[in-house]
């Protein structure tokens, strides 16, 4: 199972938290048949919306990213609980391009230019909504870009996705440090060199753990860790809700399912591997409930 370390500098100025998501990325990876490109571009949305949803405050609340970009892999998503427990999709998982010149996959490309939105349900009439410009479809740059320019909280976001030779996922990681109001310009200065020490999220993982991340990123600054806690690929769907959800589509649509549809309607969702059958039996006792409704 995934986990994630918090932790915070003993004088406050910033807080760091890595995740180990290696089996966050292979689940995402066998339940949407993607290929190295989109399960890199897939993997570190999903990184970095478990790093973030980690910082909710409260059970209720969910975390949404989304990068709708004009590259190759199309509109990619990932939502997360307060514990990091993530969930996503990418629009076009078959989707593949070519290695770049340096030799590393293509997430940019993948991506594409575009926008990305930031959104917080802390379960009020209307979500938090921040957006801005996808700058170089690599994820962990936009991240950063965003929580500075839009929420105004200097960012440093690391993630990383490593596919092996039989397209499994070897190693996939990332870490958030974030500074925190009247943050000690010293320790400031000491996280920017630190952050180039990290040159790869996934080569520390492949030999070390997600402490090793951390010591490289705090490296002579003293800091404390607050909890450790265990997250994983976890998909919201029910039957109840795909019951709602035909239920929404009103009584005409149902009717029309029913008399001129196939023996077996079949739901599947967009995040996971479930399917939902209904047979024609199934429908009318969702029309009944309909037409409950309505009078």
């Amino acid at each position: 199972m995934a986990s994630i370390i918090r932790a915070i500098t003993k004088d406050g100025s910033a807080r760091a938290i890595v995740l180990d998501g290696r089996d966050i990325v292979e689940r995402a990876r066998q339940i949407h048949n993607t290929t190295p490109t989109t399960t890199a571009a897939l993997g570190r949305t999903l990184l970095a919306t478990s790093l973030a949803g980690s910082l909710l405050g409260e059970k209720e609340d969910v975390m949404t990213i989304r990068f709708k970009g004009d590259g190759v892999g199309g509109t990619v998503v990932a939502t997360s609980d307060w514990c990091g427990n993530v969930r996503g999709f990418i629009q076009t998982p078959a989707a593949d391009l070519p290695l770049r010149a340096d030799g590393k996959l293509d997430v940019g490309g993948c991506i594409g230019k575009g926008e990305l939105y930031i959104l917080r349900d802390a379960g009020g009439s209307e979500p938090y909504v921040g957006i801005s410009k996808i700058q170089t479809g690599e994820v962990g740059d936009d991240i950063a870009y965003y929580y500075a320019t839009s929420e105004q909280v200097p960012t440093i976001c690391a993630l990383g996705v490593l596919v092996d030779r039989d397209y499994t996922v070897k190693a996939a990681g990332g870490a958030l440090v974030q500074l925190l109001p009247f943050a000690d310009e010293e320790i400031v200065d000491k996280l920017e060199v630190n952050a180039q020490k990290l040159r790869s999220v996934t080569e520390v993982l492949t030999n070390g753990t997600s402490k090793d991340v951390l010591d490289i990123l705090l490296d002579g600054i003293e800091y404390d860790i607050f909890d450790e806690i265990e997250c994983e690929y976890k998909c919201a769907c029910s039957r109840e809700k795909t019951d709602n959800a035909l239920i929404s589509i009103g009584e005409k649509e149902l009717i029309d399912m029913i008399e001129n549809g196939e023996d077996e309607t079949v739901m599947t969702c967009s995040f996971c591997d479930a399917v939902y059958k209904y047979s024609k039996s199934d429908l009318k006792h969702l029309l009944s409930i309909v037409k409950k409704n309505n009078q």
